[in-house]
């Protein structure tokens, strides 16, 4: 049993330095076929990783230490962020051979958060919330952990959180119909912690927070508190949701770097892309660094094209998130679509609404790819053939 108390602990002076755990080892299950051959923080928003962005906002709140747990594709996190000094940060890592759940991977880094308050966030969670107001409520609150919440109109698309007035815990609910809801504050999976909550984390054990830990602070009457975030938040933990996040922030719903330069209103350019006279763009529109868009190719917004893709005379992409590598043949046309990195559509090709195709696949000339389908990595699709549909819950 924990005998931690209320009060004044250490490190709980609102000037004290806090660390921060990077959740980032799911298997990135339903953003399937794009994470067939990349590990789900490394899925692009705004053409950078959206582990990136996370390391950007834990930066910009002063954190320099930085832990993360792997297991999925772990060599492509590691080659990418190295040990983090490219990005002002210094990064420790944890490669979990078998997955040890979400309490049970931060529970690696005990020693690391031995000296007092720590930040846990999702590796593919989108937010810009305020950490350095979350944490000094959840030192103010003076309890073991705080939980970032935020309210939803529809509390049965998630896990709700119950507090009293004073944003103590007192239960939760686990997708609660609307009639049956408690409560709309629903959990971000962004929490404050104290070094004693590892009391509640068994070593080397298979440890969840909310099914295993967060029930324990409950039956023993520790306290923990919610804090009401009031900032952008979006878990992109499915194709729409990355869809969402991905325009969400083209259209500056979240506050996020732009890459590239504005060479128009709402439009950003990387470095090294050819534009030619007589294209089209309808933003927003982000292009990535080193592509050729030819003449009359047609961009419609709101539209993102990785670094490296070729937009040959005539084509149409519109409404596209286009990962790196990209190539559309004159004449192809993408409506609405999410492809793969090096992912070829030949000439004449159609690639219809919410189809969403894996790296180095191909799509052959005057093919038609039926909407919503989902084409598996290294796919080829010819006229008449019936693509892939395979789905993931």
């Amino acid at each position: 049993m924990s005998e931690f108390t209320t009060g004044e602990r250490r490190g709980r002076d609102a000037s004290t330095p806090f660390k921060a755990m990077i959740m980032a080892a799911g298997l990135g299950t339903r953003l399937y076929p794009l994470t067939g051959f990349t590990a789900k923080p490394m899925v692009p928003i705004l053409n950078r990783p959206v582990m990136e962005h996370m390391i950007s906002l834990l930066r910009h709140h002063g954190v320099c230490e930085v832990a993360a747990n792997l297991h999925y594709h772990p060599d492509m996190i590691r080659n990418y962020f190295a040990d983090g000094s490219g990005f002002g940060v210094r990064i420790h890592y944890n490669v979990e051979e078998t997955l040890l759940g979400t309490a049970g991977g931060v529970g690696a880094f005990r020693e690391m958060f031995a000296d007092g308050t720590f930040v846990v966030v999702s590796g593919d969670g989108l937010t810009d919330i305020d950490l350095t107001q979350f944490v000094a409520a959840h030192r103010r609150n003076g309890g073991i952990a705080t939980l970032a919440v935020k309210e939803v109109a529809d509390p049965s698309l998630y896990g709700v959180v119950v507090a009293d007035e004073a944003g103590r815990i007192t239960g939760f609910q686990e997708k609660p119909s609307v009639a049956e809801a408690l409560s709309r504050s629903c959990n971000c999976g962004i929490y404050a912690f104290e070094p004693e909550i590892f009391d509640y984390v068994p070593k080397g054990v298979f440890t969840d927070w909310a099914k295993d830990v967060f029930p324990a602070l409950l039956a023993e009457g520790i306290p923990f508190y919610s804090w009401a975030m009031h900032g952008y938040w979006n878990d992109v933990g499915n194709i729409e949701q990355y869809r969402l996040s991905n325009f969400d922030a083209l259209l500056g719903r979240v506050a996020l770097d732009m890459p590239g330069r504005a060479v128009a209103p709402g439009v950003w350019v990387g470095e090294g892309t050819v534009i030619e006279a007589g294209t089209h763009l309808d933003p927003p529109i982000l292009i990535g660094a080193g592509c050729l868009i030819e003449s009359e190719a047609q961009l419609i917004g709101p539209l993102i094209v990785g670094d490296g893709c070729i937009i040959e005379r005539g084509a149409v992409l519109d409404g596209v998130i286009n990962w790196g590598g990209v190539k559309a043949e004159a004449g192809s046309r993408m409506v609405g679509s999410i492809l793969g990195r090096h992912v070829t559509v030949r000439r004449g090709a159609v690639v219809h609404e919410d189809v969403v195709i894996g790296d180095r696949s191909e799509v052959v000339a005057y093919a038609d790819v039926t909407a919503s389908a989902r084409l598996e990595p290294g796919s080829t699709i010819g006229p008449g053939e019936a693509p892939s549909t395979k789905r993931t819950s």
